[in-house]
């Protein structure tokens, strides 16, 4: 195991500068609320799960263990192993299992070992005698660079066949000076590491969407005018060419990429730099997240509500939770995003299931500008049972597009067309640090069909605008409970429209399998 960290003057520089524009940061406001904790906590609560008083446990990543007992990775590189999180009052036991560790932000157990992604390796860590600290420390992978602080390594869960992914941070988010840094390397049950993607420029979290593809969050900054979700396919090229000068080292991946054309507009560069993959769902920036982290998907048989087999993501700087879902249009992933829960303690790094369907969410201020006032937490987000106003799920047809609703409708409102304010923009790609919300368009709703039960309208719009997301307000729907929706906000990331004929809408099995 090697995760030696020679102090250089550039990290040093590094740091005093980021700690200039933090206390600059701290003073400004971190982005405009939701506006909707209150009504919140009738259907999601928060729970407070309580950690040792002697012990920092900023929570990294977290895997659920035989006998219901969950471990936790930290930043500070310690695993934790406990129990109890889902007792109706919390006071769960916790026991440190390995500590010495850097940065964890990926954690499997498999075959009595866990398998702990780092920043400089991926590491099988043992108990050999049975006495419940680590005992046998083996690197599984240490195929990639690593000397600066910034060099994140984010780990997925083990895949069907045995394989790990982990993605690969830029040196201080802007360059690639450690081999494969800006890539994805997949770990295979032999231990080989092949370089499957190029082009990501700092990512916060891999693994499965909630059909089984693999997929990662990207961060705003450079050619990424937002936060995004997106899929990673082998060959891909994820959008950033700063890390180019690693093809070389890897055969498999084909000849480099054309450099895309800074100032360009996504899918334009696309139909030139053909391993280019466009962002499956953008979040717009502060609106929906300023710095989104870890993500998982709900397989809890309705245990957490009536959001099954979607995809639930934290953000770090607004300590809030967010829920996205995907499809596949033409062989393209695209989908949408939308509010869930405000209001949590401390930045989210990341979130899991735990045995009972709660979600467990977790993480630190400490680097950045955070909202939640706690240094770090460990806090259950737990579904009280009442059944939110919601919008449960968008859908691209070839005309328009397919809302589901948690609840019915009310036949008046849900009925108008003028109930549903529809308006598109995208952004400039470019090498710049992020970017503003650019060609604006407001399509006009033709006409809105209400099914029967109203949960669902099917929306026909005189526009669909390729490679723009759709934003909809339908904050004048109303149930047939006469309630406000909880969030009337939706965000929709078109790259492809059906043809005619085109369904879509289908819902993953428990295995992630489209039924």
């Amino acid at each position: 195991m090697k995760c030696f960290k020679a102090p250089t003057t550039l990290s040093f520089l590094a740091v005093l500068a980021h700690a200039l524009l933090l206390s600059v940061a701290t003073a400004q406001d971190l982005g405009a609320r939701w506006g909707s904790e209150q009504r919140e906590r009738a259907f999601y609560r928060v729970v407070d799960v309580p950690t040792p008083a002697d012990s920092v446990i900023e929570a990294g990543a977290f895997v659920s263990l035989p006998g219901d007992r969950i471990a936790v990775g930290t930043r500070r590189g310690d695993i934790y192993v406990f129990s109890g999180v889902d007792e109706s009052k919390p006071e769960p036991e916790f026991e440190l299992f390995a500590t010495g560790l850097d940065e964890i932000f990926g954690l499997d157990y498999k075959d009595g070992s866990f398998y702990v992604t780092q920043s400089c390796e991926l590491t099988r860590i043992t108990d050999t005698n049975q006495d419940g600290r680590a005992d046998r420390f083996e690197t599984v992978s240490d195929a990639w660079g690593y000397a600066n602080y910034h060099e994140y390594a984010f780990g997925s869960k083990f895949d069907q066949a045995g394989n790990l992914f982990v993605a690969l941070g830029l040196s201080q988010s802007y360059n690639s000076r450690a081999l494969f840094r800006g890539w994805v390397i997949q770990v295979t049950p032999g231990g080989e590491s092949i370089p499957i993607a190029s082009g990501l420029r700092s990512p916060a979290g891999i693994g499965p969407n909630e059909h089984g593809a693999l997929f990662y969050i990207e961060s705003q900054g450079p050619w990424n005018s937002s936060n995004s979700l997106k899929a990673i396919t082998p060959g891909g090229f994820m959008g950033h060419p700063i890390s180019f000068n690693w093809y070389e080292y890897a055969p498999g991946m084909g000849p480099q990429p054309e450099v895309p054309a800074s100032g360009s507009r996504i899918l334009i560069e696309k139909e030139r730099v053909k391993q280019l993959v466009p962002y499956a769902v953008i979040f717009p920036y502060i609106r929906m997240g300023r710095s989104i982290t870890g993500f998982t998907v709900d397989r809890t048989a309705g245990r957490f509500g009536p959001f099954e087999n979607q995809m639930f993501l934290g953000d770090f700087t607004l300590s809030l939770i967010m829920r996205a879902t995907t499809e596949q249009v033409n062989g393209v992933w695209q989908g949408a995003c939308y509010p869930f829960r405000e209001g949590l303690s401390t930045g989210i790094l990341n979130v899991h299931f735990t045995p009972q369907g709660r979600l467990l969410c977790g993480g630190t201020n400490r680097g950045w500008p955070v909202r939640g006032i706690r240094p770090f937490a460990l806090e259950r987000l737990e579904w009280t049972g009442v059944m939110p106003f919601e919008i449960k799920r968008i859908n691209i047809l070839p005309e328009g597009f397919r809302i589901r609703f948690t609840k019915p409708v009310e036949v008046e409102s849900g009925g108008d067309p003028a109930s549903y304010q529809v308006s598109t923009f995208t952004h400039i790609y470019h090498a710049g640090y992020g970017g503003p919300e650019v060609d604006q368009t407001t399509p006009t709703v033709k006409s809105v069909a209400l099914s029967a039960d109203g949960l669902e309208a099917v929306l026909v719009l005189s526009e669909i605008k390729l490679g723009h997301v759709h934003e909809f307000d339908l904050g004048e729907l109303r149930s047939r409970e006469g309630e406000e929706l909880l969030h009337r906000d939706a965000y929709y990331t078109v790259n492809a429209i059906p043809d005619a004929g085109f369904i879509g809408g289908g819902q993953p099995s428990a295995e992630g399998e489209e039924q």
